[in-house]
């Protein structure tokens, strides 16, 4: 902890007796004091829990998150930035996908289901990858956002059917061109083979 004196106080015993002298090595301490202050809190301004809100937006663009504006309380941008840089190392996975959905319902449940997997050979679907996802709620966010948010963390090529609160909402109804991308299969062969070996072990 610096003393409020720190300037002051290293003056010579004879200059610190000579009143004029004092008082005016004291303005610029105080001047200082304010630049020394922004040092002493340097490290905060790079922790969202306690950094000014527009810092906190700005950490959000160095993760790449271009969705924390200033219209958003303050509380909920500090737990996406610190949420998002746990997501990011996640990117473009199931878990990944998971963790981004329920942040952006506000921690209503999610879920992820996707064509990948493991196939016998000549078995894999013909189709584009796919995956569904569905949101119990939509949190703060409109419809086009999530959209807009989700097609930024999916892999390019791969389609997505997006339900919030059990309805469709994305790709629109009638959109023949993007309902045909793809599509989730039953199941695939490999998983009911394991799956009757399972229960012929059993």
């Amino acid at each position: 902890m610096r003393r409020t004196d720190w300037l002051t106080h290293q003056l010579p015993v004879g200059m610190a007796e000579d009143d004029f002298l004092f008082r005016f090595v004291t303005i610029f301490q105080n001047v200082a004091d304010t630049a020394m202050h922004q040092i002493d809190t340097l490290p905060h301004m790079f922790d969202p829990a306690v950094a000014p809100e527009p810092m906190v937006r700005a950490m959000a663009e160095w993760l790449g998150v271009d969705w924390v504006d200033s219209s958003l309380d303050g509380r909920l941008q500090r737990t996406i930035v610190e949420e998002y840089s746990q997501i990011i190392q996640w990117r473009g996975t199931e878990r990944g996908m998971v963790r981004l959905l329920r942040l952006l319902s506000g921690g209503a449940e999610v879920s992820v289901q996707d064509s990948g997997g493991v196939f016998a050979e000549g078995e894999a679907p013909n189709a584009a990858p796919f995956v569904r996802l569905d949101m119990a709620s939509a949190g703060w966010n409109s419809i086009d956002d999530l959209v807009r948010i989700i097609r930024q963390e999916l892999p390019a090529t791969l389609g997505f059917d997006l339900w919030v609160g059990g309805e469709r909402v994305w790709p629109p109804r009638g959109d023949r061109l993007v309902e045909s991308v793809g599509q989730l299969p039953q199941q695939p062969a490999l998983s009911q083979a394991r799956e009757q070996a399972g229960e012929f072990h059993g």
